[in-house]
């Protein structure tokens, strides 16, 4: 019997061949394009903990007034105190919640109530931290200050302050951070603060994300300190 001729598969095999290379090629690129992106947001995210962590308030102030950004009680307390002690002229709480009197403020965190009544001024327009920076720079012109000592949370600190010196760059702001509570170190505690530092991240790479694409008047309304 005679012996089938066989068709030439040589064109054909090499087409399929090189589309399977390129495909493979630009699978390793997407690849590597996402290990990067993970890298590189995995990194920020560490280098974001450890400022949080590790922030300190500063040894010398040198500020003319204060401004705190509210979220708790003891933000308050803090900066009532560094009022006080001289650090500032005025103190603003930014972000009051309408329903929340000047004088409730002054009966949880205690002090002179001379002091409050003639230095304090309460904030009702924030909702958010970008209203914090809105409402922080509006109190800045009545007042014509040039030094501003910003007191918040460690976790909220890089986002209070980047709003801040974005809406305001004229102006100087010193981070003065509250620290964490060490009253309890257990693992449940440290898987706590771990979320809120994540769910602080996502929200500090967001203002980020409007602030270069110049949407910052569409921040959220509401999404917390």
């Amino acid at each position: 019997m005679a012996e089938r001729e066989r068709k030439p598969h040589g064109k054909g095999g090499s087409e399929r061949g090189t589309r399977r290379s390129a495909a493979g090629r630009f699978a390793r690129l997407v690849g590597f394009l996402l290990l990067l992106i993970v890298l590189v947001f995995g990194g920020g995210f560490v280098a974001f903990c450890y400022n949080a962590l590790t922030a300190r308030p500063p040894q010398i102030y040198e500020t003319d007034a204060i401004v705190v950004l509210t979220g708790g009680s003891r933000r308050i307390e803090e900066a009532f105190a560094l009022l006080e002690a001289g650090a500032g002229e005025r103190l603003l709480i930014s972000g009051v919640n309408p329903s929340t009197t000047p004088e409730s403020i002054l009966n949880v965190i205690g002090g002179d109530s001379q002091l409050f009544e003639c230095c304090v001024d309460v904030g009702y327009e924030a909702l958010d931290t970008y209203g914090n920076a809105v409402e922080t720079r509006k109190w800045i012109e009545e007042h014509d200050y040039r030094r501003i000592l910003v007191v918040t949370s460690a976790y909220h600190m890089q986002r209070g302050l980047f709003e801040l010196r974005h809406i305001d760059p004229d102006t100087v702001f010193v981070g003065y951070p509250v620290p964490f509570s060490d009253q309890d170190a257990s693992w449940r505690q440290s898987l706590r603060y771990l979320r809120i530092l994540g769910s602080e991240y996502m929200k500090f790479l967001g203002a980020h994300l409007r602030a270069e694409t110049g949407l910052s008047a569409l921040a959220p309304a509401g999404e917390g300190n």
